[in-house]
């Protein structure tokens, strides 16, 4: 049965509408996860280390996709509860064609400067040849890329989630099986592992264009826009503590590399590499969540539905607050399985692993408020608040942690500084949201 944005949410109701979206996140991440474990046992140790070495730098170029998509989808949901559908179709055709173009021009850009960026970043001699040859074939699908993130918010403003996770899921089987093939039966590495995500891709930012254009059930529809600059900035600044969230966080990941190419070597760094696996599957459940119920808040706020906008935050700071217990504990718990799964081959590196696992399992007590926090503004339309909290998250209190950690606790202050950042930022977002309850009504 269909649930529609201008409904009452029940805690059974709000999560049949965010569960496709958390499913479609996770398995996003899960096919990410299944890229990793294949380079790692048949491409070997360096080739893994250099992937993700140089996925931050990729990262950074397509979270145009998720700025517009973000963004976009809370002032259109504000625009739909404001009862002008006509104009939020305009807005989605608009912010889609926008991303479209900036998708090529950046993937243009990334195919240049991959070098001299890889260099920059302190990539090793060992690992440039294999960071280059991935990160070039990766940007060549950028702005399908760009298009899947985007459509993955999209799919949940057009109360289609459902049908968001169906491509999600298509994709994701592309990724897999054609890692399968490419890397563990051709053997062809990281070229391999590059060309399976590079495709599926295409097939997540392709099968969406082809639905949207169509005639179709949903409340949105792809067609005949107009330039609109005013909207244009809006969706930017709405959507960018996601853009903001996501250049930190590939920054930071530079940061991290460098310092633990300094103090722990290529190892370190195949440490890390196993840890942000795990760390987008967890991450990617909060994440979903967020995305899910940002329609709902944008709906409601738009429509000046203060009630509704009240029980649905309430309820959601409930579930994400058992949601991150229960994922701490989990973590703790998969320390081991994870490590010996990914990097089994190397007794050192797997005892490395466990214990950095140990230390970041304790960031998932906080992360959860941090996103969710900033995701409830960007669904406010307040994307100075959700800009200030992803910024003071990511690149003020993750970089003097990580800069600074190390000094005291060497290799350990690394794993520890992420937690520090996110347990600062819960403080910040808990300030927000009592300096703010008065305005919105929550």
């Amino acid at each position: 049965m269909k649930i529609q944005l201008s409904e009452h949410f029940t805690y059974k109701k709000l999560l049949r509408f965010t569960l496709p979206s958390i499913a479609m996140m996770v398995f996003t991440s899960i096919y990410g996860v299944v890229d990793g474990f294949f380079v790692s046992n048949y491409a070997g140790e360096l080739s893994f280390t250099a992937i993700n070495f140089i996925w931050p730098f990729i990262m950074v170029l397509g979270s145009v996709g998720f700025m517009f998509g973000a963004g976009g989808s809370a002032l259109i949901a504000k625009t739909q509860g404001e009862g002008d559908y006509e104009k939020a179709n305009r807005l989605f055709s608009l912010f889609v064609y926008t991303i479209c173009v900036f998708g090529v021009l950046l993937s243009i850009l990334g195919i240049i400067f991959i070098r001299p960026m890889a260099l920059w970043m302190g990539a090793s001699e060992r690992m440039l040849g294999y960071c280059i040859t991935y990160g070039r074939i990766i940007l060549a699908a950028l702005p399908f890329s760009m298009l899947q993130f985007a459509f993955q918010t999209f799919f949940s403003t057009a109360e289609k989630p459902t049908l968001g996770f169906i491509v999600t899921l298509l994709a994701g089987g592309t990724n897999m099986a054609l890692d399968a093939l490419f890397v563990a039966v051709f053997e062809w590495g990281v070229v391999g592992a590059a060309a399976a995500t590079a495709l599926s891709q295409a097939v997540g930012g392709i099968l969406p264009l082809i639905y949207f254009f169509r005639k179709n059930s949903s409340v949105l529809r792809l067609g005949k826009t107009n330039i609109d600059i005013r909207a244009l900035g809006k969706a930017s600044s709405n959507g960018m503590s996601e853009f903001l969230s996501n250049v930190a966080s590939a920054v930071v990941g530079m940061l991290y590399n460098a310092q633990l190419m300094e103090y722990a070597g290529e190892q370190g760094v195949a440490a890390y590499g196993v840890i942000m696996y795990v760390c987008f599957i967890f991450f990617a459940i909060f994440l979903g969540y967020a995305m899910g119920a940002a329609p709902i808040i944008g709906y409601h706020y738009g429509a000046k539905n203060r009630e509704e906008v009240r029980g649905v935050f309430r309820k959601s700071l409930l579930l994400v607050g058992i949601t991150s217990l229960s994922m701490t504990c989990l973590s703790l718990l998969l320390s081991r399985p994870l490590a010996l799964l990914f990097v089994g081959y190397n007794p050192t590196l797997v005892e490395l692993t466990i214990r950095a696992f140990i230390f970041y399992s304790f960031v998932f007590l906080f992360a959860g408020l941090g996103i969710y926090g900033s995701s409830f503004f960007t669904a406010l339309n307040n994307g100075f608040i959700s800009a200030f909290i992803s910024f003071l998250r990511v690149l003020v209190f993750q970089i003097a942690a990580v800069l600074l950690f190390p000094l005291i606790w060497g290799t350990d202050g690394i794993w520890l500084s992420v937690v520090f950042a996110e347990f600062a930022c819960v403080i910040i977002v808990i300030i927000c949201l009592f300096a703010n309850r008065k305005k919105y009504g929550y």
